[in-house]
């Protein structure tokens, strides 16, 4: 898709320009994308808007775990057409080669965590969707939920045999792709959000942006932080985020094919996208003071030194110019990198030495303990009302106050 964008939102105007200059088709191929959603999933939530709530889930749900598309044959042709489109793989697929992105995955689970909530999650918030979750409220109301809901979803699609189809990583992804379809649907009907200006809520653009992030810039990132991978994990990690984001429906005119794709994404998505807005900043920052509410620390003193630190972390692997649109506090970042690898190739050394220190079941429970697992399991309510605080799809009101979250860096 390299023709001239049929229109071109407001806000997009300038970095459009700038972007032409670059690389005239992937800035046509991006922007062009800030008008498209997900023709399928969208099509399937207008469907489902009359009925009830419980309804909604009933029919989704069968969807999800009908391997045989025998309870689907009465549901109505968007919902069957929507799971069908799930269920058949892109040629392109090959679940086999996603082994070695697996190990690799459990191997640097810390780091990987550390480069997702520092790096790609405040990279992912810096576009134009940051307008969209915090109007929605789902980091602001309930982040550390919405934090540990990423990181299930993460760590399901990195089980192995997780992606085949009924699988938790294919079912969350999918999940995923409801929700934002869901949120889509009621911020396009809202008053407060103005396609003309902003291009459809959560786009394809967007998501391409995001799921280009989550990959090839977490490798980036996992490489600064010191991670250990060879070149076929590094395929294998990205061919897993690739079907992840397919199953997510981002079409595949913006989803990338492989690394030096997905970068090129990123570059272009960044300088096609506004500067950081208001949103963006106080995107950043709920995700800098969730993380230590998120590591279980209650005391103030022992959350604001370890957001400190995040806050930190993060502008090592962001880059000073982001972090200071981001409004960052001000710190040095001069050789912090390089004492952050010595320090995690030390602890690497002391693994060696007592095997038991680093086994593969301490990474597991390093990820379980920040990851949602409801007792019900899945749910798939999806949300009825724009603000996260009054709709009761998904709601969990036993999480942390969300003020933590909201306030400023420290």
């Amino acid at each position: 898709m390299t023709s001239e964008p049929t229109y071109v939102p407001a806000v997009y105007t300038e970095g459009y320009a700038r972007g032409r200059q670059v690389d005239p088709d992937r800035a046509k191929n991006y922007v062009a994308h800030t008008m498209i959603g997900d023709p399928l999933a969208d099509a399937l939530i207008a469907e489902l808007e009359p009925l009830e709530p419980e309804e909604r889930a009933r029919l989704i749900k069968l969807g999800m775990h009908d391997r045989k598309r025998h309870a689907l044959r009465c549901a109505p042709e968007p919902l069957r057409e929507f799971f069908a489109h799930c269920v058949e793989p892109p040629a392109w697929l090959d679940l086999s080669t996603f082994h070695p992105g697996c190990r690799m995955f459990h191997r640097n689970t810390r780091l990987v965590l550390a480069g997702m909530v520092g790096g790609v999650l405040v990279e992912g918030f810096s576009t134009n969707i940051a307008k969209s979750f915090f109007l929605t409220g789902r980091l602001r109301d309930q982040g550390i939920r919405r934090l540990k809901q990423n990181n299930r979803h993460m760590l399901e699609i990195f089980m192995p045999e997780g992606m085949a189809a009924h699988a938790d990583g294919w079912t969350h992804s999918v999940r995923v792709r409801l929700v934002h379809a869901r949120l889509r649907y009621l911020l396009s009907k809202s008053p407060e959000w103005d396609v003309d200006e902003l291009g459809l809520p959560i786009s394809s653009a967007q998501l391409g942006f995001a799921i280009s992030a989550f990959s090839a810039r977490l490798l980036k990132h996992l490489e600064s932080l010191g991670g250990s991978f060879d070149d076929e994990e590094r395929r294998s990690f990205m061919s897993v985020w690739r079907y992840s984001g397919y199953l997510m429906g981002i079409p595949e005119t913006i989803l990338f094919q492989d690394e030096a794709d997905a970068l090129e994404i990123f570059s272009i998505g960044r300088i096609c996208e506004p500067p950081p807005s208001v949103e963006s900043i106080a995107m950043a920052a709920a995700l800098i003071n969730s993380a230590p509410l998120f590591a279980g620390l209650d005391k103030r003193t022992e959350r604001r030194k370890l957001a400190g630190h995040i806050a930190r972390v993060s502008r090592a692997l962001i880059g000073h110019e982001l972090a200071n649109e981001l409004m960052y506090p001000p710190s040095s970042t001069l050789g912090f990198l390089w004492k952050f690898r010595l320090m995690n190739r030390i602890e690497s050394w002391r693994n060696r030495i007592n095997p038991r220190r680093g086994r593969d079941d301490t990474n597991m429970a390093t990820i379980l303990g920040v990851s949602v697992y409801d007792q019900s399991g899945i749910s798939y309510r999806l949300p009825d009302h724009i603000y996260s605080e009054r709709s009761t799809g998904g709601r969990n009101r036993a999480v942390a106050p969300a003020r933590h979250a909201s306030q400023g860096l420290s």
